[in-house]
């Protein structure tokens, strides 16, 4: 692999200990970028540039000419693995994704086989080692998926969800059903986060947008059980090196303590989790990554300063805080006040580190 020139990323994952505080954003190529969208128009559609690696690499590392963010993230949707198992799927302008053929019933799940990330994934993996090329050792490359259960959500409900009515009811009505599909999603998963690392990521992040929906025996049952089974099939060691992992659930802040058992080396906060409390619950089982409101970038730059040095003081002093938003970036947010941000963490932060 490529030795990095800036692993303040890698180090804070692993609780080592580092100078500042490092900084990323998901969501960071995206639309809030002009130089993104005239790149998505020249694709044509949201999927030609999720399937094009060259042009994958090229957004992915627009964020890093204008920012000095502290890793880089594959810019890939996390609904690509339900469409390699030949559920459909589409985009619907302002409705956002959907699948021609949801899961419905048993011989629906039946159906579903896990894909081979070589193959039916193979534009992912070609951009994985095209962007690691291009970044030369720069800054980490972070892969990604989406959990098991929020993949599922996604094809039961043949799209977005408000009440997630379709899934839940198959969870309630007919549980072997769905851990049958979890099942295979945590392996379908496990194999596209390993073509990742072999293809070069220095990091691994599991998505789990919707796990929050869940109450609290079922998000164990039916969202941690399947996500810890990912973590168990990860193949983190790469020529010496620990690739290091991260669970985000969005809405997940009441399971950190079994979140931080599940075997990932760090655990992604939203904003509406006190990061000094969650510190103080997690002991130092696992690094945090979070978790600035979103929306707070709306505000002026001293505000955000102010936001961002709270969220600093409340983390205190030490490694294994990773600054991110609690959230994906919003689309129409001014790339300036995401400049205050990053540039805050990087002045505020040593101080924390001494």
């Amino acid at each position: 692999m490529t030795s990095l020139k800036n692993d303040i990323f890698i180090k804070t994952l692993l609780k080592q200990p580092v100078d500042r505080t490092p900084v990323w954003m998901m969501r960071q190529a995206g639309r809030y970028l002009p130089e993104y969208r005239a790149v998505r128009a020249k694709a044509g559609s949201f999927m030609n540039l999720c399937t094009n690696p060259e042009l994958a690499c090229e957004v992915t590392l627009q964020p890093l000419e204008r920012f000095d963010f502290d890793a880089a993230i594959l810019f890939s949707d996390i609904l690509t693995i339900p469409d390699a198992m030949g559920l459909g799927l589409y985009f619907s302008e302002g409705e956002g994704p959907k699948f021609k053929h949801p899961i419905r019933c048993k011989a629906d799940v039946d159906k579903l086989a896990v894909p081979d990330p070589m193959l039916e994934l193979r534009y992912v993996v070609d951009a994985v080692s095209l962007i690691k090329k291009n970044l030369q050792g720069r800054v980490p490359l972070i892969g990604f998926s989406g959990s098991p259960w929020t993949l599922a959500t996604y094809m039961v409900e043949g799209g977005s969800s408000k009440s997630f009515q379709k899934v839940k009811s198959m969870m309630y009505e007919q549980p072997q059903l769905m851990h049958q599909m979890l099942d295979k999603l945590a392996q379908a998963v496990a194999a596209y986060l390993n073509a990742q690392i072999e293809a070069g990521a220095e990091a691994v992040m599991v998505f789990d947008t919707w796990g929050g929906m869940l109450s609290s025996e079922d998000y164990i049952e039916f969202s941690l059980k399947y996500a810890r089974k990912v973590r168990q099939l990860l193949k983190t060691q790469v020529d010496g090196r620990q690739i290091p992992t991260l669970l985000f659930t969005k809405g997940g802040g009441l399971w950190l303590e079994a979140m931080a058992d599940s075997g990932y080396e760090a655990l992604g906060l939203d904003w509406q989790t006190d990061i000094g409390q969650a510190r103080t619950r997690v002991g130092d089982k696992v690094a945090l990554q979070g978790n600035m409101d979103p929306i707070a970038l709306y505000a002026e730059p001293e505000v955000i300063r102010e936001k961002v040095r709270t969220i600093l003081e409340k983390y205190g002093q030490g490694s294994g805080h990773v600054f991110n938003l609690g959230h994906g970036i919003l689309p129409d947010v001014n790339p300036d006040h995401v400049k205050a941000m990053v540039d805050a963490v990087h002045e505020i932060s040593p101080q924390f580190h001494r």
